[in-house]
């Protein structure tokens, strides 16, 4: 049962470095046509591989819908409103919110029945946000609008990420991922053309923006995998939890970028927040991952 946990750990380091990447281009395009680019060229990536199998397993309508509608609202708009929050406020600054996400996901999952709230899951995920916030420092004064924008994505994913569950149980994660970010990509092409503008104007982007988009889509495209596939196969507060993961991935980049050391903050935070996810998915009672 480590391997959800090493793909939920990949997908949180992969968070952190697509962190870094957008805010070379956050401010060259709006949060749906930012958005938009990222999941078109992680879809493209997807579906050479999951296409056909998509084609073959002839998902019910009623299905199908169900994982449009979670991967529009988990990939579509989950990302074009943290985009909006980051129009507001700095990156570390979002990043310290966004950080609930797995304490959100937690609460929601034992409001559904779907998992037990026990304490040392508890702690452990509460652990790793203070992790976050060790490495980020405290930070005070945040913009209200681009606060509450951040915390409503958080919202968004947790809620998404218990409800996919059932459909991760009887379908392979491949294919939905494929159906989930294509209908996401759809939605955010409406959206871009009739409220940003999308194709009236040629993208702004550098060269450098370009890489970064490149890179920021083909990551998101390896990342959704991973997270549905770790999702089909372990809690959603155990699997969310990594995202703490992308936060203190971003600052030790950063400092990796300037040439600098990384600073204690940095590393006291990775400690903190690698004893909280150990902490969150001990085996419990003898049960597996802590269901």
């Amino acid at each position: 049962m480590l391997a959800p946990l090493a793909a939920a750990a990949l997908m949180g380091i992969q968070v952190g470095a697509a962190m870094v990447a957008t805010r070379l281009v956050i401010h060259d395009a709006g949060p749906a046509t930012l958005a938009l680019w990222r999941y078109a060229i992680g879809a493209l990536c997807l579906l050479p591989a999951f296409g056909p199998t998509l084609w073959r397993l002839r998902l019910p309508v009623r299905d199908l819908l169900a994982i449009a509608a979670l991967g529009t609202a988990q990939f579509g708009i989950l990302i074009a409103v943290l985009n909006a929050g980051l129009l507001y406020l700095p990156a570390s600054t979002a990043s310290l919110l966004f950080a609930t996400f797995p304490l959100m996901t937690l609460a929601v999952a034992a409001l559904a029945g779907h998992e037990r709230l026990s304490l040392p899951k508890a702690v452990g995920i509460a652990l790793s946000i203070a992790g976050v916030g060790v490495t980020l420092g405290v930070r005070t004064g945040a913009d209200s609008r681009g606060a509450a924008l951040v915390l409503l994505s958080a919202l968004i994913g947790a809620v998404c990420s218990v409800l996919y569950r059932p459909y991760l149980r009887r379908y392979p994660a491949g294919p939905v991922s494929l159906a989930a970010m294509l209908s996401a990509v759809a939605a955010l092409a409406v959206y871009a053309v009739l409220r940003e503008g999308l194709f009236s104007t040629l993208p702004a982007f550098t060269p450098a923006g370009w890489a970064a988009i490149l890179f920021i889509g083909i990551g998101s495209g390896a990342t959704y995998f991973l997270l549905l596939w770790a999702l089909g196969r372990a809690p959603a507060s155990v699997v969310t939890a990594f995202i703490a993961l992308g936060p203190v991935t971003a600052a030790l980049l950063d400092a990796l970028i300037d040439q600098r050391m990384p600073t204690a903050n940095a590393l006291a935070g990775l400690l903190c927040v690698a004893s909280g996810l150990a902490l969150a998915a001990v085996r419990l009672n003898g049960k597996t991952l802590g269901r």
